[in-house]
């Protein structure tokens, strides 16, 4: 597992990164409910796809704080991916039925599209982690402005 090294000053303290990845956590599934409750259709469908990747990079920063932005964004992709995968079974779709939780979860229909939002999604998060691991925080909020706002600066 790539582990940051010691002359990386952000993610070398676990408790600073934890703290960080939690609240990028918090924000992530305020983002996606306010994106739930004010877009519809592809908008809403894609961004909650995409949404759904960076929440699961921040957990996997939280759970593993000196992890890399590669490893994580590895991660966060392959649970996304095995998660719509599982979507071409049964299980997800019957549980989707059962609970608001595991809908919002798991899904209940495998659509290929997801597929490559699910890695916009790990893009951002290994944009944004690699921008503030550079330990350059004018760098990572010019990124961020620009992923907000859509354009380079």
């Amino acid at each position: 597992m790539g582990l940051a090294t010691p002359a990386d000053p952000v993610r070398t303290d676990p408790v600073r990164t934890r703290l960080v990845a939690a609240g990028a956590a918090v924000v992530t599934i305020g983002a996606g409910l306010g994106l739930r409750a004010v877009a519809t259709g592809d908008v809403a469908k894609y961004g909650g796809d995409a949404l759904y990747t960076v929440l699961l990079y921040a957990l996997v920063v939280l759970a593993a704080p000196r992890v890399t932005p590669l490893t994580a964004a590895g991660s966060a992709l392959t649970v996304s991916w095995a998660v719509e995968f599982s979507q071409l079974t049964e299980a997800p779709a019957e549980l989707s039925r059962r609970s608001a939780v595991a809908r919002l979860v798991l899904g209940s229909t495998f659509n290929p599209p997801d597929l490559v939002w699910y890695a916009v999604g790990a893009a951002v998060g290994w944009l944004v982690h690699s921008a503030a691991g550079s330990g350059n925080a004018k760098s990572a909020r010019r990124t961020m402005k620009s992923l907000i706002l859509g354009r380079r600066e």
